[in-house]
């Protein structure tokens, strides 16, 4: 597996996501799956399935975590004052469409696309990172298809 290219600040808010899950969740979710069990008959136990869904919940998203960190790239900004780099917002001119749009660049961990944060390994992230003001660049989707954006502005972070 090949990890995703996080931050070191990205690494550390998941380790205290993780903490936080281990040290106050865990208990609270084991105390409530003991609590609905002392009920009785577990076979139309609502509470008792509900807790248990949401400890393996918790679970879950701890081994999540723990393999995206074990498995992550390192990576520092290194862009330049007046580059495209990691947490900037970018305004892009999409040459095909005659519409403009502005991203926040961002590691895989803080990527939300309905909220225009894209990822640094997306296909906009990656041909604009490290690009000025007025660069034009060649999004790449695949082999077979591209299309051309211009960078508008850059608001550094």
């Amino acid at each position: 597996m090949i990890g995703h290219q996080l931050t070191k600040e990205d690494i550390a808010a998941m380790e205290a996501e993780i903490d936080h899950r281990k040290q106050v969740e865990r208990p609270k979710l084991i105390e409530a799956v003991k609590e609905a069990r002392a009920q009785g008959d577990l076979s139309e136990n609502f509470e008792y399935y509900a807790a248990k869904r949401a400890k393996n919940q918790n679970e879950s998203r701890i081994r999540y975590l723990d393999k995206q960190i074990r498995f992550a790239t390192i990576i520092e900004d290194t862009s330049g004052d007046d580059e495209v780099g990691i947490g900037d917002d970018v305004t892009i001119y999409f040459e095909d469409e005659d519409v403009e749009e502005t991203y926040t660049l961002l590691t895989t961990m803080g990527a939300d696309s309905l909220n225009n944060k894209i990822s640094i390994e997306s296909p906009i992230g990656l041909a604009v990172r490290g690009k000025k003001i007025g660069d034009r660049c060649e999004v790449r989707i695949n082999k077979d298809v591209s299309f051309f954006v211009k960078i508008s502005d850059i608001i550094k972070h």
